[in-house]
């Protein structure tokens, strides 16, 4: 059977079904798919699905969002990019204008970005973790779990003879390994198109993801039909598949003994989630949200059964499915992205809207993709994450703490000592670290944790910089905000100085640096706390999701859509609301959860953070349960 892409459906004729090449987004016919069949390349290089219905809802495979172009939207699909790529000869990472070799990854990352601990007073760790989930939304982790566990020996002698094999070299006067003996970080090149095998060599390198580029809570729900059928859905009472031990409920576990959980530390920690996708067992912030949302599904699918008992599952699950995508985004849009980026900053460049009205951006001649340097300028973060997660009791005594970068294919961590308990906790009390020019230890030396005994998170994300191919940062910066830079004494009042002498000591020419170099040193953008280069690159992808997402939870005419009411209570909705609805002993917090408590944001219990109400979605051809009055009003409360 060849591995494909279906549609969200349940009976269809398979006589009925389409092929398009991954990267072109045209169908092809059966030899050509017999071809990649041949050279086991069909997996990342052909999508298989039925033909569109313009009244069905959003799939899980992301297919037949624009029905135009039905192809985009799905998974192994390319990025767009805001300016074309920029390489050397045979694609290799690009040189300074003069010729000569452009500064160590690992020199940039030393000089620009200290290292310590400043906790910040401001955001909370739960924002990093949202922050991080919202990316795994749309990117995948296989290149980074090609270095960690397929290829770890790119700096032994054996790296030298493999071609993906791309290691940092780490300088002999190294601040921190002068000593050590260490001289290379270990690194491989992105996967491709053209190095799965999907087009040939010798064109433009493009990045391969297996997520769909939309965010559609992915890595709850899978990307592929037939995974979510068989991992995630319990099929009864519209919920997804679940255990209950010790009064928690997880996530189904693996019934496999082979799985990604193998830094599980045995025979105390056994549990690895069997979800539809394996992105829930990676991070320790992705692990833990991903566990949230799979409960608020279910959480969702049980209010809707006691508005509806007459919905039978199908129904229940699908519209669960789509409220809980809806409040997901709702709180990413106005609740987590506001925190970084400024509220005013997001009204005035059209990413929210005060009024809580519907919004109809949708434009289908703009794909459901995502840029390149979306996801890349989200590195940027890595700046903000707090190496250690803290952990407190339900009246917020602190216990102890972890390294997260300790957490990395690790699930059953969380699973004993009532860890998820003191975490959860830990996610709304702790500081994140401050937004300043300085980075944690651990994200600097110790990133991937035990998987290699040396790695620096900030120097491979520069590295990488290169290997995609973006253009220098001052062609970002003019693209962005119109004013070409043509010297060191173009970047005043966007750089401070002594930042500036540093990137004049390092770099021969202010076109030679790098786009992640330039959005590490510029000051915050007014209104809000992040480089405004990551602003810009940011909002690009945020209005492009709206714009090209038919399914966009605000538009009042898309297939399933919400009425006034309905959307108004997905309004109401926010991250401290989610914790009090599944969080692990959680009955208080503060109402701005991504944001530290104190003055204007106490904590109060979870009956005064606002609920939504589901009698909104009531289907008035069930008629009324008996266990509800006529007002309503559930007669067991």
């Amino acid at each position: 059977m060849l591995p494909v892409l279906i549609f969200l459906a349940v009976f269809c004729d398979v006589r009925a079904a389409l092929f398009y090449d991954s990267y072109y987004g045209v169908p092809i016919g059966m030899d050509e798919v017999k071809r990649h069949s041949k050279s086991n390349t069909t997996f990342w290089c052909v999508n298989e699905f039925e033909p569109c219905d313009p009244n069905e809802g959003r799939r899980v495979d992301g297919t037949c969002n624009n029905l135009r172009y039905p192809n985009r939207g799905a998974s192994h699909t390319p990025f767009t990019r805001i300016l074309p790529p920029a390489f050397d000869k045979d694609y290799e990472p690009k040189k300074a204008a003069s010729g000569n070799d452009l500064p160590l990854p690992r020199v940039l990352r030393t000089n620009l970005v200290s290292v310590g601990k400043v906790p910040s007073q401001r955001l909370t760790q739960l924002a990093i973790h949202a922050f991080v989930f919202l990316s795994s939304d749309v990117v995948s982790l296989h290149d980074t779990i090609n270095y960690i566990l397929w290829r770890p020996y790119c700096c032994a002698p054996r790296g030298k003879n493999d071609t993906y094999c791309v290691p940092n070299k780490i300088p002999n006067d190294d601040p921190v390994h002068r000593f050590s003996g260490h001289r290379c970080l270990n690194m491989t090149r992105p996967e491709t198109f053209q190095s799965i095998g999907c087009i040939p060599k010798g064109s433009t390198p493009e990045r391969i993801v297996s997520s769909t580029p939309g965010i559609d809570l992915s890595s709850v729900y899978g990307n592929f039909l037939k995974n979510l059928q068989e991992k995630g859905r319990l099929y009864q009472g519209g919920l997804l598949k679940y255990e209950e031990d010790s009064g928690r409920i997880w996530p189904p576990s693996t019934k496999t003994q082979a799985n990604v959980c193998f830094l599980n530390q045995r025979p105390a920690e056994t549990r690895c989630h069997d979800m539809p996708e394996d992105g829930g067992n990676t991070l320790g912030g992705i692990n833990l949200m991903a566990v949230w949302l799979w409960r608020n599904h279910n959480f969702i699918a049980t209010q809707l059964a006691k508005v509806n008992p007459c919905w039978d599952d199908e129904r229940l699950f699908n519209t669960a499915r789509d409220i809980n995508i809806a409040l997901y985004l709702q709180f990413n849009y106005y609740e987590l992205i506001p925190a970084f980026l400024g509220y005013e900053n997001l009204i005035k460049d059209g990413v929210i809207t005060p009024t809580g009205e519907f919004r109809d951006v949708y434009n289908e001649k703009v794909l459901p993709q995502v840029s390149l340097e979306f996801p890349f300028a989200l590195r940027w973060l890595h700046t903000v994450q707090e190496g250690s997660l803290k952990m407190y009791d339900l009246e917020g005594h602190y216990l102890k703490q972890f390294p997260i970068v300790n957490l990395t294919l690790r699930t059953g961590y969380f699973d004993v000592d009532n860890n998820i308990d003191y975490i959860t906790q830990g996610s709304f009390r702790q500081g994140s670290a401050k937004i300043d020019y300085i980075a944690d230890p651990d994200i600097t030396e110790q990133g991937l944790g035990p998987h290699q005994s040396v790695s620096d998170l900030m120097t491979n994300d520069m590295a990488k910089n290169r290997y995609f191919g973006f253009q220098p940062y001052v062609k970002y910066r003019e693209a962005c905000f119109g004013k070409p830079i043509r010297s060191f004494y173009d970047l005043e009042g966007i750089v401070d100085s002594e930042r500036i002498e540093i990137l004049r000591d390092l770099y021969e020419k202010v076109e030679d640096v790098d786009l992640l170099a330039g959005i590490w040193v510029e000051r915050p953008i007014y209104g809000g706390y992040v480089p405004p280069t990551f602003y810009c690159l940011t909002i690009d992808q945020l209005r492009r999701n709206m714009i090209s997402d038919r399914h966009w939870y605000e538009r009042p005419n898309r297939p399933n859509a919400f009425n006034a009411l309905q959307l108004g209570e997905i309004r109401k909705y926010t991250i401290a609301r989610l914790l009090c609805d599944i969080g692990d002993k959680v009955t208080k917090i503060q109402p701005h959860a991504f944001l530290k408590a104190g003055f204007n944001n106490k904590m109060v219990s979870c009956e005064n953070i606002p609920a939504i109400n589901y009698e909104a979605w009531r289907d008035l051809n069930c008629g009324l349960p008996t266990y509800f009055n006529q007002y309503g009003k559930d007669i067991a409360e």
